[in-house]
């Protein structure tokens, strides 16, 4: 009789060991898949933060452009308050997506302002705007740069809560799917100039 009570003892052990272990691997599991849902996200956002300086600067350095450009190009009255317009609409979009809808219109308009130095050669010897112009192009690789790294922020999120288990934890993080920052179409097609 001992001998069975001691087997059966040590089997409720070896039990409760086995049960403990997968109690504590689920806990595991399921705590790191959170966390990885919460790093994504952070990423992501972080990613975007880097786009936004990014589009910050370029938005700043515009005002200097314009006002370069005014003296040579007094009667571009129309593009001038375009610029001063999409520039308010971006310091004013809401989320993500509006800054970005605000950036992709101010493109256009900055192609406009750039190809002003065609219609106007001494605009185009002008060290300010020679200058301007420099700063302004390193600004849009750096744009680009952010962008790309934005983006792949965005596919790793999404990678992750389009996953099996990733959903679960995405939806338990409270983390959403993010949206990329594609160029329109407006943007791919070959940039037409009207004055």
């Amino acid at each position: 009789m001992m001998s069975i009570s001691r087997k059966s003892g040590k089997t409720g052990i070896v039990i409760l060991i086995v049960v403990i272990a997968l109690v504590l691997g689920i806990f595991i599991a399921v705590w790191a898949g959170y966390n990885k849902a919460i790093r994504l996200d952070e990423l992501a956002k972080s990613a975007w933060k880097q786009v936004d300086v990014q589009l910050t600067r370029r938005f700043d350095l515009i005002p200097n452009l314009v006002e370069t450009v005014k003296g040579y190009a007094k009667h571009e009255k129309e593009l001038f308050e375009h610029i001063a317009d999409t520039r308010t609409k971006y310091f004013q979009a809401k989320g993500v997506q509006g800054k970005v809808r605000a950036a992709n219109e101010f493109q256009g308009v900055l192609s406009r302002l750039l190809m002003l130095q065609e219609r106007y050669p001494d605009l185009k010897a002008n060290q300010n705007f020679a200058a301007l112009q420099v700063q302004l192009e390193g600004t849009e690789n750096r744009i680009a740069v952010s962008r790309k790294d934005y983006n792949d922020s965005v596919r790793k999120v999404n990678t992750y809560a389009r996953s099996f288990f990733g959903r679960s934890f995405c939806s338990m993080a409270d983390v959403e799917q993010a949206e990329y920052f594609e160029a329109t179409e407006e943007q791919k097609a070959p940039t037409k100039v009207k004055f």
